[in-house]
């Protein structure tokens, strides 16, 4: 840090601030207050997926009955097949993020991006071959994946907004 004094492991920058240099420690370390912070509430990232899961598993059963409905029988299975394949989805993201986090909280980011990365990656090639087949089930999964995205943002919003929100005032 240019034009910093170093004293007693803080630095001291121009106009008087203090900078502790233990806090912008780039290492995996653990700094002394994570360290003593008890480790009571270790599954709070996961604590939301059942009434996700709950949401999910019903918008699957409203897919099979819609998708039957608007796409015959290949849209009771394609449409519900979607919302698999969006719940699955954002159940691996927030399974590596939780573990990145469990591991150290600098990994989130670089694995919820990589993980990120490689949802997509896969998910748009196996769109891609799908398309190619001419598939009459596309429309249907498609409409599918749509519908689980929305299944798991709404509730995720509903559950932070009403009971993360009610937990984190205590």
């Amino acid at each position: 840090m240019a034009g910093c004094i170093r004293i007693n492991g803080t630095f001291r920058a121009p106009g008087g601030t203090h900078v502790d240099c233990f806090a912008m420690s780039t290492t995996s370390a653990r700094t002394p207050d994570a360290a003593a912070a008890p480790e009571a509430d270790r599954n709070w990232r996961l604590r939301h997926l059942p009434p996700i899961l709950i949401a999910a598993a019903v918008m699957t059963a409203g897919a099979a009955v819609l998708g039957g409905v608007f796409a015959g029988g290949v849209g009771a299975y394609a449409a519900p097949l979607g919302v698999l394949v969006a719940t699955a989805s954002y159940l691996v993201s927030t399974l590596a993020i939780a573990w990145a986090d469990k591991l150290d909280a600098k990994l989130v980011m670089p694995f919820g991006m990589g993980v990120y990365v490689a949802k997509l990656s896969v998910l748009g090639g196996l769109m891609l071959v799908v398309a190619t087949t001419g598939w009459s089930g596309l429309k249907p999964l498609s409409v599918g994946i749509v519908a689980g995205v929305l299944a798991w943002t709404a509730t995720q919003i509903w559950w932070i907004v009403t009971v993360h929100a009610r937990r984190f005032r205590r």
